[in-house]
């Protein structure tokens, strides 16, 4: 067991004016399973760099172990998956990898298929086995759920609960749940340290921005309150201390010894009402903006939109998946669920008229219209502007949308293949926001994107009541979701 400590770290990019971090302070066990949680555009992967040396920064960051990264750089992936372990790690026993693999639940033949070919599960599987087998290192991983099914997600959460000694950066809720016992939060005005689950920290903070805001609503009702009292005790001083010099017999000494007590009196006040305003003043810093969103969906002029009959679909000659039976009615939002390779998007690119061939009665209503979020948003480029031009949506909508998604005011006038992406994310769920359909399809459109809007996100579509078909596969946001589950 070691400690991990970082002292007055501070950060920014090269060029850029706007600190990621400024003089942060804390400290882990190396023993921990720390789960890193925080908005998109906070630092997360950017303070994983930070620890393994990628950039230069002010401050310290002291360790005795050393530090490993995930998703580690694969310099050729036409190599058979064993090369590539030896590339990640040169001094590895093979019946430690094998080790690792069984408990994973990968079958020791990827390990002789060139890397490009295995799925993004295995290789997923193989990289985090071969980064687990490397003595005195403390493995950073970096999303690792992303595009996996549901299915191996509960695999890898199982994985990771049986290690000890990482820190790992996720959205997906019950993920964190399954296999940590520390989070590490990058908050909006500090790094916060916790002993516990995502949910455990999450009611935590729940509970401490209800006390900020009773506390901000007394605390501000008392400072108006004094303001009032020291207005009128400097009136009533100002009052006695004239009345000195007014007709007739008067103790001005008394009376300036009253006036001088009154601006006493109003002077103490003054200093209470600043001490409160202080007070005040470090409340609701911490509160995460999570406006409620808006939508507006068209209500279709029949119950039933698309219905599948038997139906196959496929790729050329290879069949993706076969036999569908399923109705899309009014209202439904329903879950298409399946391993990876099972066909999910390829049933939402059918749907969405791309050019597929399919076999079976596939029927869509006339004059349906459809807002389609694909499920890789790589190809962003250009500025927010004419990305809203080109779909014909109103852009101060569609910046407000993304403005309640707390994305940056400033990330407005840079080129998109600049963002995150989770922040590309964001403009493809913000632009179909911005749609009215009577039908939305989304393919994984909670990848990379923030715990926080993932929630605004659910109350939105609980609110709205929209139809929508989703393939997730965050099991949280499925479970709160979803009313018609299709398996494939």
């Amino acid at each position: 067991m070691s400690v991990i400590q970082i002292n007055n770290l501070s950060f920014a990019y090269e060029g850029s004016y706007d600190y990621i971090f400024e003089d942060v302070s804390f400290q882990l066990d190396t023993d921990w399973k720390t789960g890193l949680i925080g908005r998109n555009g906070r630092g997360k992967t950017t303070l994983m760099h930070l620890m393994r040396g990628k950039y230069k920064y002010s401050g310290s960051i002291l360790s005795n172990v050393l530090f490993e990264y995930f998703p580690c750089k694969i310099e050729d992936a036409s190599v058979d998956t064993l090369a590539v372990v030896e590339q990640v790690c040169p001094e590895y026993e093979l019946w430690q990898l094998l080790r690792e693999l069984n408990r994973l639940e990968v079958d020791e033949g990827v390990l002789y298929r060139a890397f490009h070919t295995l799925s993004n599960g295995e290789q997923t599987k193989v990289l985090l086995a071969t980064l687990f087998i490397k003595e005195n290192h403390f493995l950073l991983i970096d999303e690792p759920t992303n595009h996996l099914d549901i299915e191996a997600r509960r695999v890898l959460r199982k994985y990771l609960n049986s290690k000890t000694g990482f820190i790992l950066a996720s959205h997906d809720r019950l993920f964190l749940d399954a296999c940590v016992d520390h989070i590490l939060a990058i908050n909006r005005m500090d790094i916060q340290v916790q002993k516990g689950t995502f949910t455990s920290w999450y009611d935590n903070k729940q509970r401490q921005n209800e006390y900020e805001r009773t506390q901000n609503k007394k605390l501000k009702r008392e400072i108006e309150h004094l303001s009032d009292a020291a207005a009128r005790t400097a009136q009533w001083s100002d009052k006695i201390e004239k009345s000195k010099y007014g007709s007739g017999p008067v103790d001005r000494g008394y009376v300036g010894h009253q006036a001088a007590k009154m601006m006493k009196r109003s002077k103490a006040i003054q200093s209470r009402r600043q001490e409160m305003a202080e007070e005040k003043s470090k409340l609701l810093k911490n509160i995460e903006l999570t406006d409620s969103l808006k939508l507006s969906p068209l209500k279709y002029h029949k119950d039933k939109l698309i219905s599948f009959e038997d139906v196959s679909v496929y790729y050329g000659e290879r069949c993706v998946c076969e036999h569908l039976q399923f109705d899309i009615c009014r209202n439904d939002r329903i879950a298409l669920n399946g391993k990876n390779g099972s066909g999910k998007s390829s049933i939402l690119k059918l749907i969405c008229e791309e050019d597929l061939s399919y076999k079976g009665a596939f029927h869509k209503g006339s004059q349906l219209k459809i807002s389609y979020v694909a499920q890789h948003p790589s190809d962003l480029s250009g500025n927010l502007t004419d990305y809203a031009r080109s779909y014909g949506i109103e852009e101060s909508l569609f910046k407000a949308i993304l403005r309640k998604l707390d994305f940056p005011r400033i990330q407005f006038e840079k080129d998109m293949c600049a963002f995150s992406d989770g922040q590309k994310k964001k403009v493809l769920l913000a632009r179909s926001l911005c749609e009215q359909a009577h039908l939305y399809v989304w393919d994984e459109p909670l990848n990379y994107i923030d715990v926080f809007s993932r929630m605004q996100i659910e109350q939105l579509l609980l609110a709205f009541e929209p139809t929508i078909l989703f393939v997730e596969h965050e099991e949280a946001f499925v479970l709160n979701i979803a009313t018609k589950k299709i398996e494939l």
